[in-house]
């Protein structure tokens, strides 16, 4: 835990979705299955909290966020948000789009590694979750689909066009944003939008292995690792030479950089203790 706290308690219950932890692992897992998923405009604030407090709260190294029976998350529930939304003034209607455009933004700020275990559909908001981690673990049976433009949207939302071009490539993603069309998991793995295809039976196994692989491993090395990956992409190759040489310098007086050495000298393998 951070030395530097205030004098809010950290938020023990959250509500529109559950979350715990176990071992460095914190998940997420989105509830209301009998919608996919779905979020409403509670799910929404409890993320962008949740993902605010993370940083904060030191028992947290990695996050994997799934969701649970058929579906990952169907983006926002059709009766609860996208009806409401048609009676609200611009401001207020503002006020909602930024607050789902924080929540990606916290996803990639976040130091920690974010896992998504796409478990069935993951459809609009979902969708976009899923590309605002830094892994996608997809069942055999998943698909996403980016359906803003099929509700008269536009298809870029939450930051995905900013996101999918430099996953996929501009092309790709023009495809992908302006059809919203449904991608299985064999495609996204083919177009570098998922990290692996497991079958449906093992994605909690693979997931699991892969959270407790980064939880058990060097943390600050991974954390600057995305923190550097993030704030690369908008820098100039002299920009990012510089901010590489820096965090390296910084990093060779670790105590994880100092544990690989006497390791390696003593023929076993590094306890690292993010440090």
């Amino acid at each position: 835990m951070t030395s530097f706290r205030a004098s809010a308690a950290f938020t023990r219950d959250w509500r529109h979705f559950d979350f715990h932890v176990a071992d460095n692992i914190g998940t997420i897992t989105f509830g209301r299955p009998e919608k996919l998923g779905a979020l409403t405009f509670e799910a929404y604030a409890d993320l962008r909290d949740l993902l605010a407090e993370l940083p904060h709260r030191g028992d947290v190294r990695v996050l994997v966020i799934t969701g649970s029976g058929r579906g990952f998350c169907s983006g926002g529930d059709v009766e609860e948000i996208i009806g409401a939304l048609r009676t609200m003034a611009t401001g207020a209607l503002l006020e909602f789009t930024r607050m789902t455009g924080a929540v990606v933004r916290a996803l990639r700020d976040i130091h920690l590694p974010v896992i998504a275990a796409v478990n069935g559909i993951a459809a609009g908001a979902g969708a976009v979750i899923a590309l605002a981690a830094d892994l996608r673990v997809l069942a055999r049976s998943a698909s996403l689909a980016f359906l803003f433009t099929h509700v008269g949207l536009a298809g870029a939302d939450m930051g995905s066009a900013y996101l999918l071009p430099r996953l996929v490539g501009l092309g790709r993603a023009t495809e992908l944003l302006l059809l919203g069309e449904r991608i299985d998991a064999e495609t996204a793995l083919r177009i570098g939008l998922a990290t692996s295809v497991v079958d449906d039976g093992a994605l909690a196994e693979a997931a699991a292995a892969l959270a407790q692989r980064l939880a058990t491993g060097p943390f600050m090395a991974y954390a600057t690792t995305k923190a550097l990956l993030t704030r690369e992409l908008d820098m100039d190759l002299s920009a990012a030479l510089e901010t590489e040489a820096i965090t390296q310098a910084l990093l060779m007086h670790s105590e994880d950089f100092a544990e690989f050495h006497r390791a390696r000298a003593e023929g076993r393998k590094p306890q690292w203790s993010g440090r």
